[in-house]
Protein backbone atom coordinates (compact mmCIF):
# COMPACT_ATOMS: atom_id res chain seq x y z
CA UNK A 1 0.00 0.00 0.00
CA UNK A 2 1.52 3.38 -0.96
CA UNK A 3 1.50 6.17 1.76
CA UNK A 4 2.60 10.05 1.46
CA UNK A 5 5.57 11.11 3.90
CA UNK A 6 4.25 14.67 4.13
CA UNK A 7 1.07 15.91 5.75
CA UNK A 8 -1.77 16.34 3.61
CA UNK A 9 -3.83 19.23 5.04
CA UNK A 10 -0.66 21.12 5.46
CA UNK A 11 0.14 20.40 1.73
CA UNK A 12 -2.99 21.81 0.81
CA UNK A 13 -3.12 25.03 3.17
CA UNK A 14 0.88 26.20 1.44
CA UNK A 15 0.36 24.67 -2.01
CA UNK A 16 -2.45 23.98 -3.18
CA UNK A 17 -3.78 25.77 -6.04
CA UNK A 18 -1.31 28.96 -5.11
CA UNK A 19 2.29 27.37 -6.46
CA UNK A 20 3.89 24.51 -7.59
CA UNK A 21 6.25 22.83 -5.13
CA UNK A 22 8.65 19.54 -5.44
CA UNK A 23 8.15 16.49 -2.21
CA UNK A 24 11.58 15.12 -2.29
CA UNK A 25 10.44 11.79 -1.11
CA UNK A 26 6.83 11.75 -1.17
CA UNK A 27 6.67 7.57 -1.33
CA UNK A 28 9.48 6.03 0.46
CA UNK A 29 10.93 3.34 -1.12
CA UNK A 30 8.31 3.70 -4.58
CA UNK A 31 8.34 1.14 -6.73
CA UNK A 32 6.42 1.08 -10.09
CA UNK A 33 2.58 -0.11 -10.00
CA UNK A 34 2.70 -1.41 -13.81
CA UNK A 35 5.49 -2.64 -15.72
CA UNK A 36 6.40 -1.20 -19.15
CA UNK A 37 5.51 -4.41 -21.27
CA UNK A 38 1.60 -3.77 -19.21
CA UNK A 39 1.84 -0.37 -20.40
CA UNK A 40 2.30 -1.03 -23.76
CA UNK A 41 -0.09 -3.62 -23.34
CA UNK A 42 -2.82 -1.21 -22.46
CA UNK A 43 -1.68 1.36 -24.85
CA UNK A 44 -2.40 -1.31 -27.65
CA UNK A 45 -6.04 -1.67 -26.69
CA UNK A 46 -8.73 0.20 -28.97
CA UNK A 47 -10.73 1.47 -25.67
CA UNK A 48 -7.92 2.75 -23.58
CA UNK A 49 -6.75 6.48 -24.61
CA UNK A 50 -3.29 6.52 -25.59
CA UNK A 51 -0.69 8.90 -27.44
CA UNK A 52 3.14 8.53 -28.84
CA UNK A 53 4.97 11.40 -29.28
CA UNK A 54 8.47 12.00 -30.77
CA UNK A 55 11.04 14.40 -31.19
CA UNK A 56 13.65 14.79 -33.75
CA UNK A 57 15.65 18.08 -33.81
CA UNK A 58 12.76 20.56 -33.78
CA UNK A 59 9.69 18.43 -35.34
CA UNK A 60 7.49 16.32 -33.36
CA UNK A 61 5.46 13.06 -34.26
CA UNK A 62 2.17 12.27 -32.55
CA UNK A 63 -0.07 9.44 -32.60
CA UNK A 64 -3.00 8.39 -30.79
CA UNK A 65 -3.68 5.00 -30.10
CA UNK A 66 -4.33 2.37 -30.10
CA UNK A 67 -0.41 1.82 -30.80
CA UNK A 68 1.94 -0.02 -32.11
CA UNK A 69 5.70 -0.72 -31.16
CA UNK A 70 7.54 -1.74 -34.18
CA UNK A 71 10.52 0.08 -35.65
CA UNK A 72 10.88 2.56 -32.50
CA UNK A 73 13.63 5.05 -32.56
CA UNK A 74 16.65 4.73 -30.13
CA UNK A 75 15.47 7.57 -27.86
CA UNK A 76 13.39 10.89 -27.93
CA UNK A 77 10.03 9.48 -27.64
CA UNK A 78 7.28 8.81 -24.41
CA UNK A 79 4.09 7.15 -24.84
CA UNK A 80 0.99 7.82 -22.41
CA UNK A 81 -2.02 5.91 -21.23
CA UNK A 82 -5.10 8.22 -19.79
CA UNK A 83 -7.15 6.48 -16.85
CA UNK A 84 -4.56 3.66 -16.04
CA UNK A 85 -6.27 3.11 -13.16
CA UNK A 86 -9.48 2.56 -15.30
CA UNK A 87 -7.72 -0.67 -16.67
CA UNK A 88 -4.95 -2.22 -13.98
CA UNK A 89 -5.96 -2.63 -10.32
CA UNK A 90 -2.28 -2.06 -9.19
CA UNK A 91 -1.92 1.44 -10.89
CA UNK A 92 -5.52 2.05 -9.04
CA UNK A 93 -3.49 1.90 -5.68
CA UNK A 94 -1.46 4.54 -6.28
CA UNK A 95 -4.63 7.07 -6.32
CA UNK A 96 -5.66 5.84 -2.84
CA UNK A 97 -3.22 8.13 -0.88
CA UNK A 98 -5.05 11.09 -2.65
CA UNK A 99 -8.38 10.53 -1.42
CA UNK A 100 -8.14 13.46 0.98
CA UNK A 101 -9.20 15.25 -1.81
CA UNK A 102 -12.98 15.89 -3.01
CA UNK A 103 -14.03 12.61 -5.13
CA UNK A 104 -15.60 14.77 -7.06
CA UNK A 105 -12.36 16.97 -8.46
CA UNK A 106 -10.82 13.72 -9.19
CA UNK A 107 -9.87 13.48 -12.90
CA UNK A 108 -7.88 10.30 -13.38
CA UNK A 109 -4.02 8.63 -13.40
CA UNK A 110 -2.15 9.30 -16.38
CA UNK A 111 1.46 7.49 -16.70
CA UNK A 112 3.77 7.84 -19.31
CA UNK A 113 6.91 5.78 -20.42
CA UNK A 114 9.84 7.31 -21.63
CA UNK A 115 12.92 7.11 -23.38
CA UNK A 116 15.97 9.42 -22.52
CA UNK A 117 15.29 12.82 -24.16
CA UNK A 118 11.43 11.95 -24.36
CA UNK A 119 8.74 14.58 -23.59
CA UNK A 120 5.91 16.07 -24.81
CA UNK A 121 7.78 20.03 -24.68
CA UNK A 122 7.17 23.11 -22.41
CA UNK A 123 2.77 23.46 -22.32
CA UNK A 124 0.92 24.80 -19.72
CA UNK A 125 -2.11 23.00 -18.26
CA UNK A 126 -5.66 23.92 -16.54
CA UNK A 127 -5.51 21.34 -13.95
CA UNK A 128 -3.92 20.82 -11.26
CA UNK A 129 -1.69 17.47 -10.87
CA UNK A 130 0.49 15.35 -9.07
CA UNK A 131 3.54 14.11 -10.78
CA UNK A 132 5.11 11.00 -9.35
CA UNK A 133 8.31 9.98 -10.33
CA UNK A 134 8.53 6.00 -10.86
CA UNK A 135 12.00 4.18 -11.87
CA UNK A 136 14.36 6.18 -14.17
CA UNK A 137 14.92 10.16 -13.87
CA UNK A 138 13.45 13.30 -15.34
CA UNK A 139 14.41 16.82 -15.13
CA UNK A 140 11.81 18.76 -14.50
CA UNK A 141 11.80 22.53 -14.94
CA UNK A 142 8.50 25.01 -14.03
CA UNK A 143 7.79 28.90 -14.81
CA UNK A 144 5.95 31.51 -13.22
CA UNK A 145 2.62 31.64 -13.69
CA UNK A 146 1.51 35.03 -16.02
CA UNK A 147 -0.57 35.41 -18.97
CA UNK A 148 1.15 36.18 -22.04
CA UNK A 149 3.57 33.00 -22.78
CA UNK A 150 3.36 32.73 -26.97
CA UNK A 151 2.00 29.46 -27.85
CA UNK A 152 5.02 27.77 -30.78
CA UNK A 153 2.78 25.39 -33.47
CA UNK A 154 5.22 22.82 -33.57
CA UNK A 155 2.33 20.24 -34.67
CA UNK A 156 -1.24 20.16 -34.84
CA UNK A 157 -1.90 17.89 -31.92
CA UNK A 158 0.71 19.81 -29.45
CA UNK A 159 -0.40 23.56 -27.45
CA UNK A 160 3.73 24.11 -27.07
CA UNK A 161 4.52 27.47 -25.67
CA UNK A 162 7.88 29.27 -26.25
CA UNK A 163 10.54 28.97 -23.52
CA UNK A 164 10.40 30.57 -19.80
CA UNK A 165 12.57 31.21 -16.72
CA UNK A 166 12.00 28.62 -14.55
CA UNK A 167 11.10 28.64 -11.09
CA UNK A 168 11.93 25.25 -10.39
CA UNK A 169 14.42 23.22 -12.50
CA UNK A 170 15.18 20.10 -10.78
CA UNK A 171 16.09 16.33 -11.23
CA UNK A 172 13.43 13.81 -10.14
CA UNK A 173 14.08 10.69 -9.05
CA UNK A 174 11.69 7.64 -7.44
CA UNK A 175 8.69 8.13 -4.81
CA UNK A 176 9.71 12.47 -5.59
CA UNK A 177 5.97 14.46 -6.09
CA UNK A 178 5.99 17.55 -8.75
CA UNK A 179 2.71 19.36 -7.88
CA UNK A 180 2.12 22.08 -10.31
CA UNK A 181 -1.29 23.82 -10.20
CA UNK A 182 -3.08 25.23 -13.28
CA UNK A 183 -1.38 28.00 -14.94
CA UNK A 184 1.67 27.28 -14.50
CA UNK A 185 3.86 26.00 -17.73
CA UNK A 186 6.19 23.38 -17.40
CA UNK A 187 8.21 21.27 -19.15
CA UNK A 188 9.62 17.37 -18.46
CA UNK A 189 11.96 15.26 -20.33
CA UNK A 190 13.39 11.90 -19.16
CA UNK A 191 17.27 11.68 -18.61
CA UNK A 192 17.38 7.79 -18.53
CA UNK A 193 14.47 5.58 -18.82
CA UNK A 194 11.55 6.57 -16.83
CA UNK A 195 8.27 6.04 -15.79
CA UNK A 196 5.78 8.99 -14.29
CA UNK A 197 2.71 8.70 -12.99
CA UNK A 198 0.44 11.79 -12.96
CA UNK A 199 -2.75 12.20 -10.30
CA UNK A 200 -4.33 15.06 -12.21
CA UNK A 201 -7.24 16.87 -10.09
CA UNK A 202 -9.92 18.85 -13.06
CA UNK A 203 -11.97 21.23 -11.78
CA UNK A 204 -15.51 21.99 -14.05
CA UNK A 205 -15.39 25.18 -15.84
CA UNK A 206 -18.76 27.48 -15.60
CA UNK A 207 -19.35 26.74 -18.87
CA UNK A 208 -19.24 23.27 -18.47
CA UNK A 209 -21.74 23.62 -15.88
CA UNK A 210 -24.25 25.84 -18.01
CA UNK A 211 -24.23 23.58 -20.62
CA UNK A 212 -24.89 20.40 -18.71
CA UNK A 213 -27.67 21.87 -16.91
CA UNK A 214 -29.23 23.41 -19.96
CA UNK A 215 -29.20 19.90 -21.08
CA UNK A 216 -30.82 18.63 -18.00
CA UNK A 217 -33.52 21.00 -17.76
CA UNK A 218 -34.56 20.15 -21.74
CA UNK A 219 -34.23 16.43 -21.02
CA UNK A 220 -36.49 17.26 -17.87
CA UNK A 221 -38.84 19.43 -19.40
CA UNK A 222 -38.60 21.82 -16.97
CA UNK A 223 -39.40 25.53 -17.24
CA UNK A 224 -40.99 24.54 -20.51
CA UNK A 225 -42.92 27.91 -19.96
CA UNK A 226 -43.79 30.57 -22.56
CA UNK A 227 -42.73 34.32 -21.49
CA UNK A 228 -46.53 35.56 -20.22
CA UNK A 229 -47.60 39.48 -20.27
CA UNK A 230 -51.02 40.26 -19.96
CA UNK A 231 -49.86 44.17 -19.11
CA UNK A 232 -48.32 44.49 -22.01
CA UNK A 233 -48.07 48.40 -23.30
CA UNK A 234 -48.52 49.75 -26.67
CA UNK A 235 -45.06 51.69 -28.10
CA UNK A 236 -43.94 54.15 -30.39
CA UNK A 237 -40.45 52.15 -30.24
CA UNK A 238 -41.12 48.70 -32.18
CA UNK A 239 -37.23 48.31 -32.05
CA UNK A 240 -37.24 48.55 -28.54
CA UNK A 241 -36.96 46.23 -25.46
CA UNK A 242 -37.97 47.75 -22.14
CA UNK A 243 -36.52 47.46 -19.02
CA UNK A 244 -39.46 45.46 -17.30
CA UNK A 245 -39.33 43.12 -20.08
CA UNK A 246 -35.50 42.66 -20.22
CA UNK A 247 -35.77 41.96 -16.47
CA UNK A 248 -39.04 39.49 -16.92
CA UNK A 249 -37.01 36.93 -19.08
CA UNK A 250 -34.60 37.52 -16.86
CA UNK A 251 -36.39 36.32 -14.04
CA UNK A 252 -37.28 33.69 -16.12
CA UNK A 253 -34.23 32.44 -16.49
CA UNK A 254 -33.05 32.78 -13.20
CA UNK A 255 -36.35 30.93 -11.92
CA UNK A 256 -34.87 27.82 -13.32
CA UNK A 257 -32.86 28.06 -10.55
CA UNK A 258 -35.06 28.49 -7.73
CA UNK A 259 -35.24 24.68 -7.44
CA UNK A 260 -32.73 23.05 -5.09
CA UNK A 261 -33.55 19.35 -5.18
CA UNK A 262 -33.51 19.41 -9.29
CA UNK A 263 -30.04 21.18 -8.70
CA UNK A 264 -29.12 19.02 -6.61
CA UNK A 265 -29.97 16.37 -8.70
CA UNK A 266 -28.22 17.57 -11.54
CA UNK A 267 -25.51 18.45 -9.90
CA UNK A 268 -24.87 15.03 -8.68
CA UNK A 269 -25.30 13.36 -12.16
CA UNK A 270 -23.15 16.18 -13.85
CA UNK A 271 -20.24 15.35 -11.23
CA UNK A 272 -20.38 11.59 -11.05
CA UNK A 273 -20.55 11.13 -14.75
CA UNK A 274 -17.00 10.54 -16.16
CA UNK A 275 -15.12 11.59 -19.08
CA UNK A 276 -13.06 8.65 -19.28
CA UNK A 277 -14.08 5.19 -20.63
CA UNK A 278 -14.42 2.48 -17.87
CA UNK A 279 -14.04 -0.88 -18.37
CA UNK A 280 -17.17 -2.00 -17.65
CA UNK A 281 -18.10 -5.81 -18.07
CA UNK A 282 -21.91 -6.60 -17.19
CA UNK A 283 -22.99 -9.48 -15.51
CA UNK A 284 -23.62 -12.64 -17.88
CA UNK A 285 -26.15 -14.58 -16.50
CA UNK A 286 -27.35 -11.28 -13.92
CA UNK A 287 -27.22 -12.05 -10.51
CA UNK A 288 -30.70 -12.41 -8.15
CA UNK A 289 -30.86 -11.25 -4.58
CA UNK A 290 -30.33 -14.26 -3.35
CA UNK A 291 -26.56 -15.14 -5.53
CA UNK A 292 -25.64 -11.69 -3.93
CA UNK A 293 -26.68 -12.55 -0.59
CA UNK A 294 -25.46 -15.75 -0.84
CA UNK A 295 -22.17 -14.92 -2.15
CA UNK A 296 -21.39 -11.96 1.12
CA UNK A 297 -22.46 -14.47 3.57
CA UNK A 298 -19.64 -16.87 2.20
CA UNK A 299 -16.89 -14.45 3.44
CA UNK A 300 -16.68 -12.93 -0.03
CA UNK A 301 -15.88 -9.66 -1.15
CA UNK A 302 -17.16 -7.28 -3.84
CA UNK A 303 -14.93 -4.48 -5.21
CA UNK A 304 -16.02 -1.15 -7.03
CA UNK A 305 -15.10 -1.00 -10.89
CA UNK A 306 -11.52 1.58 -11.24
CA UNK A 307 -12.08 4.70 -11.82
CA UNK A 308 -15.85 4.50 -11.45
CA UNK A 309 -17.63 8.01 -9.73
CA UNK A 310 -19.96 7.50 -6.97
CA UNK A 311 -21.44 10.87 -4.93
CA UNK A 312 -23.73 11.45 -2.27
CA UNK A 313 -24.89 14.82 -0.31
CA UNK A 314 -24.54 14.13 3.38
CA UNK A 315 -27.77 15.31 3.97
CA UNK A 316 -29.27 12.77 1.66
CA UNK A 317 -26.76 9.65 2.53
CA UNK A 318 -29.64 7.05 0.99
CA UNK A 319 -29.96 9.38 -2.47
CA UNK A 320 -26.96 7.86 -4.40
CA UNK A 321 -25.28 9.28 -7.73
CA UNK A 322 -23.45 7.08 -9.47
CA UNK A 323 -21.72 7.13 -12.96
CA UNK A 324 -24.36 10.13 -14.28
CA UNK A 325 -27.01 8.17 -12.11
CA UNK A 326 -29.66 8.85 -9.87
CA UNK A 327 -30.27 6.00 -7.07
CA UNK A 328 -32.43 6.00 -4.35
CA UNK A 329 -33.21 4.14 -1.02
CA UNK A 330 -35.59 4.18 1.64
CA UNK A 331 -33.81 6.77 4.43
CA UNK A 332 -33.15 3.72 6.76
CA UNK A 333 -30.65 2.65 4.08
CA UNK A 334 -28.75 5.70 5.34
CA UNK A 335 -25.18 3.76 5.34
CA UNK A 336 -25.40 2.70 1.98
CA UNK A 337 -23.55 6.04 1.17
CA UNK A 338 -20.14 5.34 3.18
CA UNK A 339 -20.58 1.63 1.43
CA UNK A 340 -20.75 2.83 -1.52
CA UNK A 341 -19.27 6.14 -2.43
CA UNK A 342 -16.48 6.20 0.77
CA UNK A 343 -15.23 2.33 0.28
CA UNK A 344 -13.45 0.61 -2.69
CA UNK A 345 -14.91 -3.08 -1.37
CA UNK A 346 -17.94 -4.17 0.06
CA UNK A 347 -17.74 -7.48 2.60
CA UNK A 348 -19.89 -9.13 5.20
CA UNK A 349 -17.89 -7.85 7.78
CA UNK A 350 -18.40 -4.23 6.94
CA UNK A 351 -22.18 -4.33 5.45
CA UNK A 352 -23.44 -5.68 9.25
CA UNK A 353 -26.43 -5.29 9.11
CA UNK A 354 -27.48 -3.64 5.85
CA UNK A 355 -27.05 -6.82 4.33
CA UNK A 356 -30.46 -8.19 5.57
CA UNK A 357 -31.98 -4.70 4.12
CA UNK A 358 -33.62 -5.79 0.67
CA UNK A 359 -33.79 -2.90 -0.76
CA UNK A 360 -29.99 -2.03 -0.25
CA UNK A 361 -29.27 -5.42 -1.11
CA UNK A 362 -31.50 -5.05 -4.62
CA UNK A 363 -28.96 -2.18 -5.69
CA UNK A 364 -26.71 -3.90 -4.66
CA UNK A 365 -27.16 -6.92 -7.00
CA UNK A 366 -28.47 -3.86 -9.80
CA UNK A 367 -25.14 -2.62 -9.61
CA UNK A 368 -22.92 -5.38 -10.19
CA UNK A 369 -25.09 -7.00 -13.29
CA UNK A 370 -24.43 -3.32 -14.46
CA UNK A 371 -21.10 -4.15 -14.23
CA UNK A 372 -19.67 -0.96 -11.60
CA UNK A 373 -19.40 -4.00 -8.75
CA UNK A 374 -17.65 -6.92 -9.37
CA UNK A 375 -16.88 -9.92 -7.25
CA UNK A 376 -13.25 -10.01 -6.08
CA UNK A 377 -11.03 -12.92 -7.94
Amino acid sequence: MYQLSFAFDAFLAQYWQKKPTIIKGGFQNFVDPISPDELAGLAMEEEVDSRYIARQGGNWDVQHGPLSFDNMPEDNWSFTVQAANHWHEGAARLVAPFRQMPGWLFDDLMISYSTPGGGVGPHIDQYDVFIVQGSGKRRWRVGPKKENYEEEFRHPSLRHIKDFDPIIDEILEPGDILYIPPGFPHDGYAIETAMSFSVGFRSPKKQELLSSFADFVIANEIGDVHYHNPDLPARKNYGAILDSEYCDLENMMRSLLDHPELLKQWMGEHLSANRHELDIITAEPPWQISETYQFLEEGETIHRLGGLRAFYYPEYPHILYINGERFELPPECSNAATYLCDQDTISRDSLGKQLDHPAFMALLTQLINLGYWYPAD
